[in-house]
């Protein structure tokens, strides 16, 4: 299994959330504060589901702060539940929200890429991830 201490896992975790902030637009909340990859997932995951268990764990950790702390806690708790590629799979679908958030250069508007992403973080859904949540 990964383990909080794995090389792999560091590596792994700073490429995914350079994918999730590449391209990203600048948006920012009604008290100013910027908005970031976590917040698009809350939206996109609201829309799809009633609750996503990812999201309500997340915002019941009291010590997180930042929209980019929250982001990595999601990150690391879908990795434990083998629920990363559905979850970011449900955040890619629609393609007007995709729009809304990240500019044209962002490898989840290529539908070619976005799929060659997904089909990479399903294959880690056979990788067992022993992380400190």
């Amino acid at each position: 299994p990964v383990t909080d201490g794995s090389r792999e896992l560091h590596s792994l975790c700073a490429q995914l959330e350079f994918l999730l902030q590449f391209d990203l637009k600048e948006k920012r909340s009604f008290f100013g504060q910027r908005k970031d990859y976590w917040d698009f997932l809350c939206q996109g995951l609201a829309r799809c589901r009633q609750e996503h268990e990812g999201i309500h764990f997340v915002t019941s950790l009291d010590k997180l702060k930042t929209p980019v702390g929250r982001g990595r806690a999601f990150l690391r708790y879908c990795l434990v539940h083998r629920q990363l590629a559905e979850s970011l799979q449900l955040c890619l679908l629609d393609p007007e929200t995709l729009c809304e958030w990240y500019y044209a250069r962002s490898p989840f508007l290529s539908p070619k890429q976005r799929a060659e992403i997904l089909g990479s973080l399903y294959e880690l859904d056979c990788v067992t991830f022993h992380l400190a949540l």
